[in-house]
């Protein structure tokens, strides 16, 4: 799929894109966890990883990870332009997710990842069923 926008808006779109208090991952979380009326959990919490949610009780991390910057496979979203690059990125941050889950998984976390797209209306079952499954909570 070719690119729709030139390098130059491609680039300012992409400027753009928050690593905190991204609308389509964290938010959207938020909202689906006070939907849920699930309770006790925190955001910067202080621990090597930097995790999106911590419950600090349960010692459970949640990240929300979004689909395209973690290369998730439910979209085929593969920049064109500057491919190598993408791919080295993309290939990078999976495994930092991976050595990241492993570090807290070591120090006795239970460690979650939502995808982006299952926080969809049409997907966010999934993510309630992964949180209700970590906190050992009843499906809602």
């Amino acid at each position: 799929m070719s690119d729709t926008l030139d390098k130059r808006q491609r680039s300012e779109l992409m400027s753009k894109v928050k690593c905190k208090n991204n609308k389509s991952t964290e938010l959207r979380l938020i909202k689906i966890m006070k939907e849920m009326e699930i309770k006790g959990w925190r955001r910067g919490y202080p621990i090597k990883g930097h995790p999106d949610f911590v419950f600090i009780k349960q010692r459970l991390a949640v990240f929300v990870d979004g689909c395209f910057w973690h290369g998730h496979n439910c979209r085929n979203l593969s920049p064109d332009d500057n491919k190598t690059f993408w791919e080295n990125k993309i290939s990078s941050n999976r495994e930092h997710d991976l050595k990241v889950t492993s570090r807290l998984e070591a120090r006795k976390w239970k460690v979650v990842r939502i995808w982006e797209c299952e926080l969809t209306n049409r997907n966010k079952d999934i993510a309630k069923m992964k949180l209700c499954d970590a906190l050992n909570v009843p499906s809602i």
